[in-house]
């Protein structure tokens, strides 16, 4: 396990005043300067104009002022997993978006409910998927590590062998940067983010509140970019970025089952069968019909203005429906309700003769 070694003395990180930015202080992460005859421990890369625009790449290793060449060498004893490519290259692009699935937020928070005793929180690797306007976070996994008031030391050998092995199952996840648990950035994930950063140029760093505070789990996502004068001492910033929520068809159905229990008294529910989910998807086609044509109700009688983008999105939706004659239609779903019926009694049948021939056998 690397121990990521942080002063005693240094000033915790505190958020920066601007709502969008979380400033951490300058004692925490010091980049390397231009080089110099001096005998610096800085990486071969920093200081460099062709890397200026990696913040992995001007990043020094980060210890106290005060402590050995061989404690501040540390984190570089353990060379860091090479990457297929870059998962965010260059710097990140203002108006980017994080698009979150609903297994990272499951995921994240069965690992923090079963964290060690005496931890105060959990941290992890995101993977997933990246394109021109946002990244798109698909899995991830917890990383075991451990953080005093001194130094933080995080297993890097467990997360090079399961990013290995997420490569088997979907070698088209990246690394995107990792997940911590809490409501703050403390100076201790300025050490973190920077060991990611050898791994993802600009890794993003998402946050979940897990305590509750003000009643809901609040989840953030920052990217850092290095703020100060340069050549002299400089800090590490956290700028917020937009999260939204994204979701595959099988990930709603999932989704659903878990919002039914808010209406639940206590906390149970049951999966619906075909039928009702069925029934379940026709009332809300029919409420989304009702909606679109009280729409075009009040849009003809002057109510409401005529707005361009919805009348071509209506437009688009009525040119995929099938032109069919009714009788037509109406025979075909009886046909098809036929062959589901027929197959669903075929199924049972044969459930019912493997269970009688079992029962044959034992006697």
């Amino acid at each position: 396990m690397a121990t990521l070694a942080a002063s005693p003395n240094a000033t915790p990180a505190t958020p920066a005043p601007a709502p969008v930015a979380t400033p951490v202080s300058a004692p925490t992460s010091v980049p390397a300067p231009a080089p110099t005859p001096a005998p610096a421990a800085a990486p071969p890369s920093a200081g460099t104009p062709a890397s200026s625009s990696d913040p992995a790449a001007t990043a020094a290793t980060t210890a106290a002022p005060g402590q050995t060449s061989a404690s501040a060498q540390a984190p570089a004893q353990t060379p860091a997993p090479a990457l297929p490519g870059p998962a965010l290259p260059g710097p990140f692009p203002g108006g980017r978006v994080v698009r979150l699935h609903p297994a990272i937020l499951a995921s994240i928070v069965d690992s923090y409910e079963r964290r060690n005793e005496g931890a105060a929180r959990v941290i992890g690797t995101l993977l997933g998927t990246v394109d021109k306007h946002s990244v798109e976070v698909t899995n991830c996994f917890s990383v075991p590590h451990n953080e005093s008031e001194d130094e933080v030391a995080v297993d890097m050998e467990f997360a090079k062998n399961m990013y290995e092995l997420h490569k088997k199952v979907s070698p088209n996840e990246l690394i995107l940067g990792w997940y911590a648990t809490g409501h703050d950035i403390t100076e201790h994930s300025v050490l973190i983010h920077e060991y990611y950063s050898r791994e993802a140029p600009n890794p993003i760093h998402l946050t979940v509140d897990t305590s509750l505070q003000n009643g809901r789990m609040g989840i953030k996502a920052y990217v850092s970019t290095l703020m100060g004068v340069p050549r002299r001492t400089m800090g590490v910033m956290f700028t917020s970025l937009t999260v939204k929520y994204a979701y595959y068809d099988t990930e709603r159905i999932g989704v659903d089952l878990i919002m039914k229990t808010c209406f639940s008294p206590n906390r149970v529910i049951g999966p619906s069968s075909d039928l009702q989910q069925v029934g379940g998807a026709s009332a809300r086609i029919q409420d989304a019909l009702s909606t679109v044509l009280q729409y075009a109700e009040d849009v003809l009688s002057g109510k409401v203005s005529a707005d361009n983008t919805v009348g071509r999105f209506l437009m688009s939706l009525v040119n995929q429906v099938p032109k069919i004659v009714p009788d037509d239609f109406e025979t075909m779903l009886n046909s098809n309700i036929n062959d589901l019926l027929m197959v669903t009694y075929l199924a049972n049948l044969t459930q019912s003769q493997i269970v009688l021939n079992e029962k044959l056998v034992n006697l």
